[in-house]
């Protein structure tokens, strides 16, 4: 079973990081395939913790780091729909110059 669950954690891991090369078109996307990532390592990190029979202090500061970090890229996305009215990379480079 920790086999098992150590190799999907890490499957999903790839795909995530297959998803942040590949798909740079829009925001959205990005921040998906980042919040994808963080589920990801969560995941490990727990799976490590119970393989360890450790405390579950660091998981909880994990979290904590994940959320600000998602609500972060919410807000730089929701500003730079209302100032280019979209969340194409492409559209705010231009704008830039």
């Amino acid at each position: 079973m920790f086999m098992f669950s150590m190799f999907s954690s890490l499957m999903i891991y790839f795909s995530g990081i297959y998803v942040f090369s590949s798909k740079r078109k829009h925001l959205l996307m990005v921040l998906l395939s980042l919040e994808y990532i963080v589920l990801s390592l969560f995941m490990l990190i727990i799976i490590f913790l119970v393989g360890f029979e450790s405390d579950y202090f660091f998981p909880v500061v994990f979290l904590v780091f994940s959320v600000c970090e998602g609500a972060l890229g919410l807000s730089i996305l929701v500003s730079m729909i209302r100032s280019h009215g979209n969340d194409f990379f492409n559209s705010f480079f231009l704008s830039l110059c």
